[in-house]
């Protein structure tokens, strides 16, 4: 039975769900990485990154090729590396937005309604 391809992009996007798996993508989109190069980027055991790394493997994100005992890491599509670009744009977007909102809620009412005010912005009351 063939799934439905929402079915399929949400699954997708669940393997995007991974904060090590984002940082590994980020990183890839830069250049080629071994293995032992993405540890200290990432933070964690290396049994942890391999589990990783064979989660975007197994995705199609990723592919390795063998240089003596290292085994570096690519993206398969250079696509993989926009998406994350288009990721930070929206996000920024969405940022600055909230920003904007709490600039809003930061600034104090004006306790003075607007038919009270006085015109020309004397407050006189001409004795």
């Amino acid at each position: 039975m063939i799934r439905p391809l929402y079915q399929l992009k949400a699954e997708f996007f669940k393997t995007l769900g991974h904060p090590v798996r984002i940082r590994v993508l980020e990183l890839l989109s830069e250049r080629e990485h071994a293995v032992s190069e993405m540890l200290p980027e990432v933070g964690i055991e290396m049994a942890s990154l391999s589990q990783q790394l064979a989660v975007l493997r197994r995705a199609g994100l990723v592919v390795t090729r063998k240089e003596g005992s290292a085994v570096y890491y690519s993206l398969t599509s250079p696509q993989v590396a926009e998406l994350l670009r288009v990721a930070r744009q929206i996000l920024t977007g969405v940022l600055a937005g909230q920003m904007e909102l709490l600039d809003d809620l930061r600034t104090p009412a004006d306790p003075t309604p607007a038919r009270g005010r006085a015109k020309g912005g004397s407050t006189s009351s001409g004795g």
